[in-house]
């Protein structure tokens, strides 16, 4: 009997992959960043052929840790990235372009053209998103309208667009699919339905033709080739559907945060979607093979640990990233300075791409450290205004949070933010789980483990931190955050 389950995670600065053992623990991992591209002020580009080959040598490198060959893998799953958008040519594998990343504003005029006189809901009612230069439809349909002779290529297939999973399955098994999950990332995909929707493909102006099938998240997609020879490619999810699957988040009402690049706030809502009144997005949380859709409600903030590492390579100030902990506690508050990092706007729940960063409240008593603080406090407030959202809109308030992500790592902004909302902040055993709900839904699509429960039942909890911070204060400083807010605004005209 196969001995574990794979995880690729094909994450924004890097790619990894890791195996579990049929209690959820992870026997080895191996990790690989690419190249950030960065031709033009507001645009971000990967490499998808520098992304396919360290994805290769990471399971070569996991493989070779746990001293196991493709037949001790029962399955292989997928974790992505989500939004980033490649086009490749059918015949010959290669892509048009570098992958535009979901960090990338250079569609904002095309945004704009599209919500015309109606606005930024414009489709939201069939696809549960705002128009936002986040998702990636507008960028298929930026690729076609500025790339010589892509156009009619695309309309006969001969061109095909994926996420970076449909980019990953593809050169693994040679089928062209996706998962609901990233399939409803693209402004393309009728959330009831679960299928490529006419008007919206026809209005953004992304031919039908080289639109992946759409698949459940736990599935055999079909058998690895090369590293993997014979494994079956049986799970794909964004990677915060990935962590709410992860996080055993079965039930509605059930929701986490993983703190990675940006921050990620999201709740289950059931088989149906909740639409959002609130400045969140409606999305698909995750579907196993043969059983309903699951919904989730989510708040998409795009800087959090990316501002640490502003923090470290634009300003200096610290020389590692673990290194901020250290400096924010060498004052005991904000010295009445706050940092809102809008580099490329803002995300969920405001959704406004004309903001950008600032810091405010500057004086002469503000030091480094006060700076330092700011920065971790700009994570937990955007966790906030989310969370309020998310509340107004599910109509339940939050009663803890389930946290999860590399910034987990760090006490002092796990105990800002139990203070900040007000609620315990708890920390899994597990903390990598976008990579651990990769691989529960790879294992369950073929039996490696049997069920939702079990899975539940294998959870634990390494940490908890519970709220510290006097009402008033909290009320006080949450005001003046608001204020920092508006600062950013109306900045790109």
């Amino acid at each position: 009997m196969s001995r574990y389950i794979a995880a690729i995670d094909q994450g924004t600065t890097s790619s990894r992959c890791m195996l579990f053992d049929q209690a959820g623990a992870i026997v080895a991992a191996d990790q690989k960043e690419h190249r950030q591209i960065y031709p033009r002020p507001g645009w971000v580009e990967h490499d998808p052929e520098e992304i396919w080959a360290n994805v290769q040598t990471v399971i070569t490198g996991a493989l070779a840790k746990a001293d196991a060959r493709p037949a001790d893998v029962a399955a292989v799953g997928i974790t992505n990235q989500r939004e980033t958008t490649v086009i490749w040519d059918k015949t010959s594998g290669r892509p048009i372009a570098n992958a535009i990343v979901w960090q990338d504003t250079r569609t904002d005029r095309l945004i704009a053209e599209l919500g015309g006189e109606v606005g930024q809901d414009r489709f939201r009612a069939a696809c549960g998103l705002p128009l936002a230069t986040y998702f990636s439809g507008p960028k298929v349909r930026w690729l076609l309208d500025n790339i010589a002779d892509v156009r009619s290529p695309a309309e006969r297939g001969e061109l095909l667009f994926g996420t970076m999973d449909s980019w990953l399955i593809w050169k693994l098994t040679g089928r062209h699919v996706t998962d609901v999950t990233n399939a409803s990332r693209t402004m393309l995909m009728n959330l009831a339905a679960l299928d490529w929707d006419e008007a919206l493909t026809a209005a953004i102006g992304v031919p039908r033709a080289m639109l992946a099938e759409i698949r459940p998240s736990a599935e055999v997609y079909g058998q690895a080739s090369g590293t993997l020879a014979g494994v079956p490619v049986a799970s794909a999810l964004g990677d915060q559907q990935a962590a709410l699957f992860g996080q055993t988040c079965f039930a509605p009402g059930e929701g986490k945060c993983t703190y990675g690049t940006g921050s990620f706030l999201l709740v289950n809502t059931g088989q149906r979607p909740v639409a959002s009144t609130n400045g969140l997005l409606t999305t698909a949380g995750y579907q196993v093979a043969g059983q309903p859709p699951v919904y989730a409600l989510e708040g998409s903030i795009a800087v959090s640990g990316s501002l640490v590492q502003w923090v470290r390579d634009n300003l200096g100030l610290i020389r590692s990233a673990p290194e901020i902990e250290a400096l924010a506690r060498t004052v005991d508050d904000n010295g009445g300075c706050y940092f809102v990092p809008a580099f490329a706007g803002l995300f969920a729940p405001y959704w406004r791409s004309d903001a950008r960063g600032v810091i405010c409240g500057l004086t002469g008593f503000v030091t480094k450290g006060h700076i330092a603080r700011a920065v971790l406090e700009a994570v937990a407030w955007q966790t906030r205004e989310v969370a309020d959202a998310m509340a107004a809109d599910a109509g339940v308030p939050l009663t803890e949070l389930k946290v999860d992500g590399g910034m987990t790592a760090n006490g002092l902004l796990m105990q800002l933010q139990a203070d900040i909302l007000d609620v315990p902040v708890i920390r899994p055993a597990i903390t990598e789980t976008t990579c651990l709900g990769a691989a529960y839904a790879a294992g369950l699509a073929v039996g490696f483990w049997p069920d939702l429960a079990t899975l539940r039942a294998q959870w634990r909890k390494d940490a908890q931190w519970r709220p510290t911070m006097d009402g008033a204060r909290r009320e006080a400083e949450y005001s003046r955050w608001r204020k920092a807010v508006q600062r950013t605004l109306d900045w790109v005209d």
